[in-house]
């Protein structure tokens, strides 16, 4: 058993996403984000942007690139808050979306 668990807190935005996808991709999104809780924080499920505070959980199903982007908050118990969700198209991360997920996190900490 972890010294600590993970949590993962999906914000409005993000639980729309999910819940906007069709039923197998929510299931292995699901899926996916309970793995981390359990403790196995992989690259290919979760990684951390470069030069940012943000991650991504990284779903793909049918050749698709589902993503979460995310942050940590460790102050009372350790929670991964996801704020929104796309369907990447492409190899590079728009930056619009992690300028976004930046902004949620710095409203949820002056706010928390």
């Amino acid at each position: 058993m972890n010294e600590y668990t993970i949590k993962v807190l999906l914000l409005d935005e993000a639980l729309t996403f999910v819940r906007s996808l069709p039923l197998k991709v929510q299931e292995k999104i699901v899926y996916n984000y309970k793995k981390i809780e359990n403790g196995l924080i992989n690259k290919d499920l979760f990684k951390k942007l470069e030069n940012t505070e943000i991650w991504e959980f990284r779903t793909l199903y049918n050749g698709n690139c589902y993503r979460l982007f995310s942050f940590w908050d460790t102050e009372a118990e350790t929670l991964i808050i996801a704020t929104h969700g796309i369907m990447k198209k492409s190899q590079k991360t728009p930056s619009k979306e992690i300028a976004k997920a930046e902004t949620i996190r710095e409203e949820y900490f002056k706010n928390k």
